[in-house]
């Protein structure tokens, strides 16, 4: 059997878990076994519904202490739960939590993990899982030989697909042990879509000369549903909150379509940003680094292009 973790934040499962459950259903078929899920916490979405993503049964443990996620709980109630089920693969999603949540089931069950993978395990000769390596600039092919298999997905590296499925929802009994983490207070930023779930991110450099001139990202991101976000010099000035910086010291993202304003693209920064499905680089500088990885460039003062930009974005979203 095959368990995904669900990760849930707010009683909603996160996108990149479903993409991980999607992932999670297809190693159960190609292993011809089946695919079941374990959610921890209060959760409020519709759970029969993560049958259509290939979930034949999700194991839930409802309880309020764990709607703040403490690794080493979580940890535990998650061996557990894969031991009574007998699951040979674990599938994470390779986001904050699954990061320390991972490695400390890989030592617990004494299985090997394989984390940042980006496709389907390689069944022909054992099983072989092909990840990131070197800050997205090369990939790896591992082999894993241990009894019990984890694999943490990298987010946006799996399409969802959903079939008419309906999975059975039944509680699984655990005795939850008390945190050792206490959290007293939570500062939310609302109104924003959150990076790591975002498809579309538009981000600024010191190229836009000052905060002032923020409405170019801002402005293209509304229009869009886009998340923003900006490199780590623009952060370090204050120009833009450091939860919205992206690159190797900052938040590493893979949205489909990453626009990029007044960025040089240093390596630190394109090591966050490389797994973008396409990249937009606009800027002045014809020799910009940024250039040799974009997918579309447009050599230009940024103060000319983006209103121009603006301007047709919106007139596609007002026809």
């Amino acid at each position: 059997m095959v368990l995904v973790f669900l990760d849930q934040s707010e009683g909603q499962i996160k996108k990149s878990s479903l993409e991980a459950a999607s992932y999670g259903a297809k190693v159960a078929e190609l292993l011809n076994t089946t695919a079941e899920a374990i959610v921890l916490g209060t959760v409020s979405d519709d759970l029969p519904a993560l049958g259509k993503y290939g979930i034949k049964k999700v194991h839930t443990v409802t309880n309020e202490a764990l709607n703040n996620v403490d690794a080493q709980v979580f940890t535990k109630l998650i061996a557990e739960t894969a031991k009574a089920m007998g699951a040979k693969v674990i599938i994470f999603s390779n986001n904050f939590n699954g990061k320390a949540i991972a490695p400390r089931l890989s030592v617990r069950l004494k299985a090997g993990l394989v984390s940042g993978a980006v496709a389907l395990p390689d069944l022909s000769n054992g099983f072989v899982v092909k990840k990131n390596v070197f800050s997205g600039k090369a990939f790896a092919n591992v082999a894993v030989n241990t009894d019990v298999k984890i694999i943490s997905l990298n987010p946006n590296s799996y399409s969802i697909t959903t079939t008419d499925g309906v999975a059975e929802v039944a509680d699984f009994a655990a005795t939850v042990d008390a945190a050792k983490v206490q959290v007293t207070n939570t500062n939310k930023v609302v109104g924003e879509v959150p990076l790591s779930e975002a498809e579309i991110v538009v981000s600024g450099g010191r190229g836009l000369k000052g905060p002032e001139n923020w409405g170019l990202v801002t402005d293209l991101a509304k229009l869009l549903g886009a998340a923003t976000a900006c490199s780590r010099p623009v952060a370090d000035i204050h120009w833009r909150p450091h939860h919205e910086h992206v690159g190797q010291t900052g938040l590493a993202i893979a949205p489909n379509l990453y626009f990029a304003i007044g960025i040089s693209g240093a390596i630190q920064h394109l090591a966050g940003v490389n797994r973008s499905k396409v990249i937009v680089v606009i800027n002045k500088d014809p020799e910009a680094p940024f250039f040799k990885a974009a997918d579309y460039g447009i050599v230009g003062d940024a103060f000319e292009v983006m209103p121009k930009i603006i301007e047709a974005v919106r007139k596609l979203k007002q026809a």
